[in-house]
């Protein structure tokens, strides 16, 4: 009876050792957690992630600022050249119509402008640009540079090629000697219209370097800016209209050029002038139409914020004075007309004067007697004429004889003295 209780104290301890073993792993969790009161002193066992930090503002490119879409693209200053903007500006690229700049240059150095040729046959293909000239028609190489800038025809580039050289071959050389005397490093010509073809390219830096040449030649620089012109050469004449949209939209548009094919994409070279200031911009492989004309509106617009107009010379202001000789008096010499100049805040402006400083009559009231340049960091700016402020007469005879005398006074009275002291002694010797 007294050994029962034996079984009961072993399922007892039995028992205990289970809970125990069960126990021991809540309580090793516990001891590896953190309290919540360790967790708000800031003494965790495990680090909290960090939060990712925010990206830095990405800068704003010059692209951006300006609002341009183009691949490559530049803008610089008419007068002097220097570039005021631009992006990928040396690269080569396929330039399209852009090429018919290179062949309006060749044009006028080899040929007169009213010379009269006769229209090459041409096979265009479906979509091309043309002047739709027939076979054989007279037209004069002014009118074929009209046709070539404001049409961007196909049919007149081709006949210029022809007709001044022999064949487009030889034009085509012709275009690439002009491009190494114009320093055009990054160009080449491989036909004379802009046809998608291997070695046909350029970049927007020589492409503003051969307008800013262009723009030069007054002949040119009318052809660029007309928005129609009317083809006086042709039996009958005919009017043509500009396809450039920025010479259509922006009455301060003075040109340039369009371009487009599928492996160039859109192209345009444009040109303004406001606050005194002649800007060229390009925009290479624009990514549609509408694109090309609203990034050359951008560059223009962004570079003319830049310069303030200067009047530097007044129409009518005095500018020297010159003596006239024989009747004294002096002539006020003054400004033909006025000149605006635009300059940037980090320009100089300076103004000299060339004319004479004695004049003889007669002279008419506003012929022209000197100039006076402005010139902007160095480089002329604008020349404007000095004219007679009024009519100078002819001298007269006793004009003459008296300036004579006023000129030489002293030596015709040491002369008169020479004869009396003379005349004194002959008539002593005399009297003897």
């Amino acid at each position: 009876m007294g050994a029962r209780p034996a079984p009961r104290v072993a399922a007892l301890i039995l028992v205990a050792l289970l809970g125990c073993a069960l126990l021991a792993p809540a309580a090793g969790a516990a001891q590896k957690e953190p309290s919540q009161s360790q967790q708000q002193e800031g003494r965790p066992q495990q680090q909290k992630k960090k939060k990712p930090q925010s990206e830095k503002p990405k800068r704003e490119t010059q692209a951006e600022k300006i609002g341009v879409l183009a691949k490559s693209w530049a803008l610089i200053d008419a007068r002097t050249g220097e570039v005021l903007a631009g992006q990928a500006a040396n690269e080569r690229l396929p330039i399209a119509s852009t090429t018919k700049l290179m062949t309006a240059y060749v044009a006028m150095k080899e040929a007169p402008l009213d010379r009269i040729v006769r229209a090459a046959p041409y096979e265009a293909e479906y979509g091309e640009s043309l002047l739709e000239m027939e076979a054989g028609e007279k037209i004069s190489v002014r009118d074929l540079i009209y046709g070539l800038i404001l049409r961007s025809g196909n049919d007149a580039a081709h006949t210029l090629a022809v007709r001044l050289s022999g064949s487009t071959e030889r034009f085509v050389a012709e275009m690439n000697r002009y491009a190494a005397a114009l320093g055009l490093s990054n160009t080449h010509y491989a036909n004379p219209i802009g046809l998608d073809q291997k070695g046909n390219y350029s970049s927007a830096r020589d492409l503003l370097t051969l307008s800013q040449r262009l723009l030069r030649m007054p002949a040119f620089a009318k052809i660029s800016d007309s928005r129609s012109a009317l083809l006086k050469s042709t039996d009958p004449p005919r009017r043509i209209e500009t396809i450039n949209e920025l010479l259509l939209s922006e009455p301060w548009a003075t040109g340039v050029k369009t371009g487009h094919t599928w492996g160039a994409g859109w192209i345009l070279v444009g040109s303004g002038e406001k606050k005194g200031v002649e800007l060229i911009s390009v925009a290479i492989a624009a990514p549609t139409d509408e694109t090309r004309y609203s990034d050359n509106v951008a560059l223009l617009e962004y570079g003319f914020d830049q310069y303030e107009k200067k009047k530097p010379v007044k129409s009518g202001e005095r500018f020297a004075e010159a003596t006239i000789e024989y009747s004294g008096g002096s002539l006020p010499l003054r400004a033909a007309h006025g000149l605006k100049v635009g300059i940037r805040k980090d320009q100089d402006l300076s103004v000299k004067v060339k004319a004479p400083e004695e004049v003889e009559g007669p002279i008419r009231r506003g012929a022209v007697l000197g100039q006076v340049s402005v010139y902007v960091d160095g480089l002329k700016a604008g020349v404007v004429p000095l004219q007679a402020a009024r009519a100078v007469p002819e001298a007269s005879d006793f004009d003459r004889a008296r300036a004579f005398v006023d000129d030489n006074w002293i030596f015709i009275l040491i002369a008169l003295c020479v004869i009396l002291i003379g005349g004194v002694l002959l008539y002593r010797r005399l009297s003897r």
